[in-house]
Formats: structure tokens, sequence, C-alpha cells
């Protein structure tokens, strides 16, 4: 069976939807099933250290010359699909939420990953015309597909919701799974290298993902503020122009550009986890905590409890109180502080790679 792959944010992002597909894809490839072959479209080479982190067992595949932005948004919305007939393809998976035009009536069969429809449930988050188009691609992926993936079971909710009820009978919700590098030991050195090249404080509290206004990031910033003076917060994730909204805080310590590598440090030296984002489909930062053996604390009203399970703490989006009270009782030495750690690298489990890519190619050999 030939099985082609959106291979566009995997060669292009560096985090999110990026690091989805190379996870899916690595653990795919390690699967080691001989009647499988994966073949992945993307519209250019993209990034070379991205493109390089897929392990050797698929094939990349791209337009024929040199098209113009243009020409490969069209190609990849509906040009491709001559592409996949011409290479055989049985299967196309659709990794962020889009599937081709006329990949149904082409006789391929279409299976998308939905990730979130934060786009319909908080349009207020984005520029109406960006809501407009991702509505379109979200309808056009439901009429292409043959089956559907939820993240979660929030985010199948959202599907039934916003699409239609009749859509029940193909969605299935298999969750992400996380970079194992996280879950890694970090050596001292190391340790002391990042720490001097961050010039990170001694004690903090970490939190990862873009620092936009539906992450809520001002929220962390004004609980730390009410914790023991030398608890810091870093926040680590591309900055858009929301940062100019944080409550001022000397305690407030912004990071970009940070490597793979390096976050994993990163992870390793903090104390504690916050996401306080508003509204998530799933939220794979929280898992990469727990598996880098962080308590979390995370905010109620989307999916983070799917994601972080029962032994993680949950307050409000706007609980202030309620959120420097959590961390407090998740700094080191607070008691039950250890015990929740360990339960929590018990439930994440379930989303070791071998079983997320087990259930995705299942679904590949039975989608009909």
């Amino acid at each position: 069976m030939i099985i082609g792959i959106d291979a566009k944010r995997i060669v292009r992002n560096g985090t999110g939807l990026g690091s989805y597909g190379r996870t899916l894809v690595n653990d795919l490839i390690r699967l080691g099933d001989s009647d499988m072959s994966l073949r992945l479209y993307a519209p250019d080479e993209g990034r070379d250290d991205l493109r390089g982190q897929i392990i050797e067992g698929a094939e990349f595949c791209y337009p024929k010359g040199h098209p113009s932005a243009l020409r490969k948004a069209l190609w990849r919305s509906r040009g491709i699909v001559s592409d996949l007939l011409r290479d055989g393809v049985q299967v196309y998976h659709g990794l962020s939420g889009e599937l081709p035009i006329g990949l149904r009536r082409a006789g391929i069969r279409g299976i998308v990953t939905i990730h979130d429809l934060i786009f319909l449930r908080h349009p207020e988050y984005y520029h109406w015309i960006d809501t407009k188009i991702y509505e379109w691609k979200f309808r056009q992926a439901l009429r292409e597909a043959h089956h559907i993936i939820a993240i979660s079971e929030r985010t199948r909710q959202d599907i039934l919701e916003f699409g239609g009820a009749q859509y029940a009978d193909r969605i299935s919700v298999i969750y992400q799974s996380f970079a194992p590098h996280y879950s890694g030991i970090v050596t001292d050195d190391r340790k002391a290298a990042v720490r001097q090249r961050y010039q990170l404080p001694q004690r903090f509290v970490l939190n990862v993902g873009t620092i936009e206004r539906r992450k809520n990031l001002a929220l962390a910033v004004e609980a730390v503020d009410l914790l023991p003076q030398d608890v810091h917060l870093v926040a680590v994730g591309r900055q858009t122009p929301y940062v100019r909204e944080l409550p001022h805080s000397e305690r407030l310590h912004l990071l970009s550009g940070v490597s793979d590598d390096d976050l994993s440090a990163i992870y390793s030296l903090a104390e504690a986890f916050v996401y306080p984002s508003r509204y998530e489909g799933f939220g794979i930062p929280i898992i990469e905590a727990i598996a880098a053996g962080l308590p979390v604390v995370a905010c109620t009203g989307s999916c983070l409890e799917e994601a972080g399970g029962p032994y993680s703490r949950y307050v409000g989006p706007d609980d202030v109180i309620g959120m420097a009270e959590a961390l407090k009782m998740s700094l080191r030495g607070s008691r039950g502080r250890q015990e929740r750690i360990l339960r929590s690298r018990e439930y994440i489990r379930k989303f070791e790679g071998n079983d997320v890519a087990r259930q995705v190619a299942e679904l590949y050999k039975v989608t009909e």
C-alpha cells in the first residue's frame, strides 16, 4: 500500500503541526510495516534541518520545476491529485486539517487530521478573512475525507457541532504522540551550559508555546508575582504583538528561537510547567513537560484535562489566586509533588509513539 502524506508543515514548521507530522512519520517508519510505503508531498524542500529529522524510510516528493508561491499553493490544493495518481497512491493523509480538491473523485481514499476548530469556537482571536479561509478548508476537508482523525475528544465534539452529526461514524480520536527526547536524561554539564546561554534564573516555572492572546500568558505572569520572590517565569515561544499587553514583571523571561536540544534541557531545569491557555485542541507541551518530569498546572475550559490527566492541577483561565496556589503546590519540596509526577507519567503512556502510529496505520488499511 502506497501512502501519501501532506508534508508541508513537516519541512517548514519547527513546532506545533510540524512536530506532530515529523513524530508521526518517524513512528510509522519505526513500525517496520513492509506492506506500507510512505511518500511525503511538500510544495518545496523547506528547511534542511527539519527535513533532516525524518529518519530513513520515506520518500519526499515535490512539484516539478521551480513554481511560484501561488503555483505551489494551487498544486497543494488541487494539482497534487494528478501526482498522487501517477505515483499509485491509494491513501492520502492531510496532517493539518486540509485535503486537496478532487481527491475523492480520483478514487484516492482521504484521511484528514483535525487538530482544533478554535477559529470557529473563538473567532475573536483571528482576522475575519483568516476565519473564512480556515472554515472553507475545514468544510472542503469534510467533503473529501473518507475518515477523520480528531486529536482529542474535545476536537471530536467540535467537529460534530460545527460540521454536523452525520460525520460521527467517520471520526476516530487518535491522540498525538510526543518526541521521546524530552524524557531523556540531561547531564549536569548540559544543564549548566544552557542555563548560562539563556541567562536562566535558578528557580523558575516554565511555559512553552506561541505567545499570543489565546494562550493567556498574562495569567501566569500575575500568578508568579504572588509566589516567593526567587521564583521566576520563563516563556519559550514565538512572540506576537500580544507581548506588549503582558503585565510588567522583572521575573518574566521571554525566549524564542530555542532549539529542541536546548528546550529539553530547559524542561529539566524548571520546577513546574504552566499552560494557562483559554482554548486548545490538545496541548502537546503539557505531555512533553510531564515526560520531562514536571508537575503541570493548566486551565479548564477546553481539552487540557484530557492531555494532562487527573494528577495535574487545573484552574479557571481568569483565576489568578487559584493559579498562584496551584503553582505554589507544584514547586520543589511541596507535599505530594513527586507522587503526582509519577502518576502523571503513567497516564501519558497512552500517548507513546508506537501506539499512536499503530492506530494510524490500522486506519490506513481499513478506510473504505
